[in-house]
């Protein structure tokens, strides 16, 4: 499989942006991850911040689809969370949402793992077959049954998490999925709720069969964001995995503003 990654992440309405997102890759292993932190400038951005390099240092150090190693990943950064809270100040009430997906090149495999409303969604032949679920008030309200998804959407309610990274006392839920199979032209999407909230699931796949590649699907999420967002609207943040038939890896960055997030300048290449 060759791996072509796109990302995206911009503040929206805001003054700063708290998201973050990142990846990791050898010659068979694969791990990208979207952040969304919680807590004011210099305390979210921070929260998602740690827990960036928290998952990916433990993933690069023992890379793994099962589900005890993803959840360990996680566990991980919500512990590193808690230390840098220990700092006080800013930094003590700070929280992160986390979606990561990790892909197996040889066994042409992936799975996922997530806490909050950072979502993994997976499009296969133009269609969305798979996303998780988030942890949130609005969606125990559609799994009871009392509005459905367009609904929790809007939602005035709609940005009411169950679970974040940022406590031992209360840990976070944290979902992990069974690895999948991978197929030619399968993509993969984790993004913030800045990207799904004004978007939502139906609009997000009719872009994607109107894109011709993954840059292309990157640049009209946002132009549709910026034409639909109001005023003061969220950071939004979308990182695209699009797999075709190779051997190589392909690594495409985004924005300026992305390679700066990442704390260091990059070129698009492969390796």
């Amino acid at each position: 499989m060759e791996v072509e990654i796109v990302t995206l992440s911009k503040q929206g309405g805001r003054s700063y942006n708290e998201d973050v997102h990142g990846h990791w890759h050898d010659d068979r292993f694969v791990a990208c991850l979207v952040a969304d932190g919680a807590g004011g400038h210099g305390g979210g951005d921070v929260a998602a911040a740690t827990a960036r390099a928290t998952v990916l240092e433990s993933f690069a150090a023992a890379p793994a689809l099962d589900a005890t190693a993803l959840r360990g990943f996680v566990d991980e950064a919500n512990r590193a969370v808690v230390a840098r809270q220990a700092e006080g100040g800013k930094l003590s009430a700070m929280r992160s949402t986390l979606v990561m997906a990790a892909i197996d090149l040889q066994d042409n495999r992936f799975a996922w793992a997530h806490t909050g409303d950072s979502r993994a969604y997976l499009f296969r032949d133009g269609a969305l077959v798979s996303r998780t679920v988030d942890h949130s008030l609005v969606q125990q309200m559609v799994a009871g049954g009392m509005i459905d998804d367009e609904g929790a959407r809007l939602h005035p309610q709609r940005n009411m998490l169950l679970s974040a990274l940022g406590s031992l006392d209360e840990p976070p839920e944290i979902a992990v999925s069974a690895p999948m199979p991978l197929a030619p032209d399968d993509v993969l999407l984790l993004c913030s709720d800045g990207v799904w909230e004004p978007l939502g699931d139906e609009v997000l796949t009719a872009l994607l069969q109107a894109s011709r590649n993954a840059s292309h699907w990157i640049e009209q999420i946002d132009q549709q964001i910026k034409a639909v967002a109001r005023p003061g609207h969220d950071n939004y943040t979308a990182l695209a995995i699009w797999l075709h038939v190779d051997s190589d890896v392909t690594v495409l960055l985004g924005d300026d503003e992305m390679l700066e997030d990442e704390g260091a300048r990059a070129s698009a290449g492969r390796t």
